[in-house]
């Protein structure tokens, strides 16, 4: 079928910071119906440029970190997050473990008007209790530091510019449960715009191994996770597999992931071939509508 069109081309801005190298994009404006061959050349040009809209840039030093094992799995999870979730977000740490992730969450959704939201979960008291501790530490470093004598201002100047990533974080934002992930529909505010919903599966570091995650409440937490999280958002899992239970779990993770419509869904996975029982990274992102 014969078609008009206007043809752009896209190129990277020239004040990119990016160290990338990206071709350049062309984008179809069709003003009449096309065929079947035309529709997926143009879906896939549109594809391209959903992507570009990420920003990369201090990606690549992680990414090859891990790479060269400098990084761990947790970290390049913790960094893809960055760019997908947005200050005011609502977001899930469906097992809270000692916190780091709730924190990490924290950061980045808390804005000055408060409406981001963390909410977490763990089925162990001492998982809640060291998130919550954790989150206390946080909040109350910059408060203390704004306490000091007029002689420290250095130390304030200190705490306030060059150690950002202490920001005030407000605990406020985050809702703690000792409840199952599988049943995290209950607690999250009915059409809530949930961004990101993030997993820890395994034993608690430190606690007792012999409590875990498994497969029947993780399968479970997938399907509730699939249903609330909005297009654009992602769905992240580090799987600890050195314990038993852990391949099974794994498997049932990847089940659920190759299942995923290919349309609504880009799955991925970051695992170590020579090293069978490190983490894997599973990574499940909804394309936007």
């Amino acid at each position: 079928m014969n078609c008009l069109s206007r043809r752009l081309i896209l190129k990277p801005p020239l004040h990119s910071n990016l160290t990338l190298n990206f071709p350049s994009i062309n984008v179809l404006f069709y003003s009449k119906p096309i065929s079947i061959h035309q529709k997926r050349k143009l879906s896939a040009n549109t594809a391209i440029t959903s992507l570009m809209q990420y920003p990369l840039s201090g990606a690549e030093e992680d990414l090859v970190g891990y790479v060269f094992g400098k990084k761990k799995a947790t970290e390049v999870a913790h960094l893809i997050w960055k760019r997908v979730v947005q200050n005011g977000d609502t977001v899930i740490d469906a097992t809270c473990g000692n916190g780091y992730d709730t924190l990490a969450m924290l950061k980045m959704v808390a804005d000055e008007l408060g409406r981001g939201r963390v909410y977490g979960m763990d089925i162990q008291g001492d998982a809640l209790k060291s998130t919550s501790s954790l989150l206390d530490e946080s909040v109350t470093l910059k408060e203390k530091a704004l306490n000091l004598l007029f002689e420290e201002v250095i130390l304030i100047i200190y705490t306030l510019v060059v150690l950002p990533e202490t920001q005030c974080v407000q605990k406020e934002l985050v809702k703690l449960f000792s409840i199952c992930h599988s049943r995290m529909e209950e607690i999250v505010p009915e059409n809530s715009p949930v961004r990101l919903v993030a997993f820890n599966l395994g034993y608690l570091p430190g606690g007792d191994k012999t409590i875990t995650t498994v497969s029947e409440t993780t399968q479970l937490a997938l399907e509730a996770a699939k249903k609330i999280l909005i297009p654009g958002g992602l769905i992240s899992l580090v799987v600890y597999v050195g314990h038993p239970g852990g391949m099974e779990e794994l498997e049932t993770v990847e089940a659920f992931a190759s299942g995923l419509s290919v349309d609504n869904w880009i799955c991925c996975k970051f695992q170590m071939l020579n090293r069978p029982l490190a983490p894997v990274l599973v990574l499940l992102f909804k394309r936007g509508s």
